[in-house]
């Protein structure tokens, strides 16, 4: 059994005074030993990332990134590397979401840039990858989120940097999800693409995420499909009283 993740992407939210969510997450998880259940992860904009990592020091409290750039230094203005998140605070780094492929036109090739300059910087890299509303009615989703796994995956990805969330696009802050057989199979296809890359015990070991709309009403269900090893969240992560109700899926459990 892999110990599950919970992570929250908070994306463009949040500000010095929405400390309190995070307080609050603290006392709840030092209160019920949640960590014990689940790592619990919060990952903010790149502004308040020095200020979470100094609160949840040492609490069970992990801390991400939501982006990074390719390279270590250089001439880009206005972006982040690894290192510079690293020394902010950042254990790990979102790299593929769906709307940094789509807003910002990310191909595969780029998030192995990305991914591959988090796992030189000894962070966690969080890989994103899902199809479309078209390409699901296309019936392409396996072939979508295989290619996007083989060709966003560093040569050197392993166990202990590496985390797959499967993120269908369509179901990101719709409220819907898909079926719980549907999510299952591309869990399972996920797993056994990734033994055909990294190899049967590294890919065992690689914890793999659902996100898309998870709730606290749905988080139980959602959490108990086979491969699936923890959620990726996004608008209920806003609301540590929300977050903590998806948590508690592994709570009841």
């Amino acid at each position: 059994m892999l110990k599950p993740l919970v992570a929250g992407n908070w994306k463009m939210n949040g500000l010095k005074s929405n400390v309190a969510e995070v307080q609050t997450l603290l006392d709840a998880i030092k209160r019920d030993n949640l960590a014990s259940l689940a790592d619990i992860m919060v990952c903010p904009p790149a502004t308040l990332i020095q200020q979470f990592s100094e609160l949840a020091a040492g609490s069970g409290l992990l801390i991400g990134a939501q982006d990074c750039h390719e390279g270590e230094f250089g001439a880009h203005t206005g972006d982040i590397s690894a290192v510079m998140l690293r020394d902010a605070g950042a254990g790990a780094v979102i790299v593929g979401h769906s709307e940094r492929r789509t807003d910002h036109g990310e191909t595969n090739d780029l998030v192995k840039q990305k991914s591959s300059a988090i796992l030189r910087a000894s962070l966690t890299a969080i890989i994103c990858i899902g199809e479309s509303e078209a390409e699901r009615k296309g019936g392409m989703t396996l072939d979508v989120i295989n290619e996007q796994l083989e060709g966003s995956l560093p040569a050197n990805a392993g166990s202990n940097q590496t985390i797959i969330a499967y993120e269908p696009i369509w179901a990101i802050g719709t409220g819907l999800t898909p079926t719980r057989s549907d999510i299952e199979a591309v869990h399972t296809s996920i797993r056994q693409t990734l033994e055909q890359l990294v190899g049967l015990s590294e890919a065992s070991e690689i914890r793999l995420l659902y996100g898309g709309s998870v709730k606290p009403d749905n988080a139980a269900e959602l959490l108990s499909i086979t491969n699936v090893n923890g959620a990726l969240v996004g608008g209920a992560s806003l609301k540590a009283e929300d977050f903590l109700g998806i948590i508690a899926a592994y709570n009841a459990s």
